[in-house]
């Protein structure tokens, strides 16, 4: 199955286009492959790119004046990834962004993808749909960091994101969940005796 054919599928689950839709949309998605640790966007650089994950898995992450990391999002496949919606063309980007594994990518310039958007009334629905579902995912984030134990927001990423968590190392994991690999670790020794 070619990289554009995951994309189509995962459009085709969401809204109705026309071939002549996707013979739009098919020139403005370009392949790339990232090795694991290769980055496809580094904090400070001009953001000039989104991307689908078709295979693999990246995260999204910024690093605090001590040089701690703090992951915001994981993106394994069928996932959008990058600085975030309508980020005007030269923009510097926040966070980082780089593949927990070896990863296939359909790339999209910002300018493509809003012609995209103002072209296909389809992919503009489909990209609102997304956005709001993101944005909620974000504040149920936001209240579970503020609010639930350590041992809550495990859990609920297990039921979440339960493959990721069979992906990604503890200490990528652990920065995710706000808390360091040793805490993490206690929790999942404390899970498994139960």
């Amino acid at each position: 199955m070619s990289e554009f054919h995951k994309l189509r599928t995962y459009l085709e689950r969401r809204a109705t286009f026309t071939e002549e839709e996707f013979a739009f949309l098919e020139p403005l998605f370009l392949p790339r492959a990232l090795r694991a640790g290769e980055f496809f966007q580094r904090a400070g650089d001009a953001v000039t790119h989104g991307a689908f994950v078709t295979t693999g898995c990246l995260r999204k992450y910024i690093i605090d004046a001590k040089g701690k990391e703090h992951i915001v999002q994981f993106a394994p496949e069928n996932w959008w990834v990058g600085e975030g919606p309508g980020v005007a063309p030269g923009t510097l980007a926040q966070y980082s962004i780089d593949a927990v594994e070896d990863s296939n990518l359909l790339i999209f310039d910002t300018v493509s993808h809003q012609r995209a958007i103002e072209h296909l009334p389809a992919y503009a629905a489909g990209f609102r749909v997304g956005l709001q579902r993101d944005a909620v995912a974000k504040e149920q984030r936001i209240a579970n960091t503020l609010s639930a134990s350590a041992e809550d927001r495990y859990e609920e990423f297990l039921k979440q994101y339960p493959s990721i968590a069979l992906r990604v190392p503890q200490f990528m994991l652990a920065s995710y969940l706000g808390v360091s690999p040793e805490t993490l670790s206690r929790i999942r020794k404390n899970r498994s005796r139960k």
